[in-house]
């Protein structure tokens, strides 16, 4: 079941790291929240879309191998846990936290929860 929670997830990892790359305006405009972050840059935004390809990769590569997997799955759920501290401090900062907080659970705070959570449970012994 684990495997097939991070298959899932891999899939929308790569989803999101696809549409960033292939229509970044489009991405800019459709995510709640994100043209509240700054003008839109094509470049970034597919900067950050080839990141999510890459969570997707170790979200997959546990997925299809969990004990090769493993060491790719905790660096992709660190890229996610990272990345949500980042909105944590932007909330925290701007107004209307808690809405902000609601408005990112989905894409920003749970994909991390999700992989760390797997990660832990299946981490290797002695590790």
């Amino acid at each position: 079941m684990i495997r097939w929670i991070a298959a899932v997830l891999a899939l929308a990892m790569a989803a999101n790291g696809l549409f960033m790359l292939a229509a970044p305006q489009a991405w800019y405009d459709a995510v709640p929240g994100v043209p509240l972050t700054g003008l839109f840059n094509p470049h970034f935004v597919r900067d950050i879309g080839m990141a999510y390809l890459t969570v997707a990769a170790g979200l997959a590569w546990f997925a299809w191998r969990p004990a090769q997997g493993w060491p790719a799955l905790t660096l992709a759920a660190a890229f996610l846990a990272l990345h949500a501290s980042i909105h944590v401090v932007d909330s925290a900062c701007g107004p209307g936290p808690l809405q902000t907080v609601l408005r990112d659970f989905p894409g920003v705070y749970l994909p991390p929860l999700i992989a760390g959570t797997i990660a832990f449970l299946n981490r290797p012994k002695g590790a």
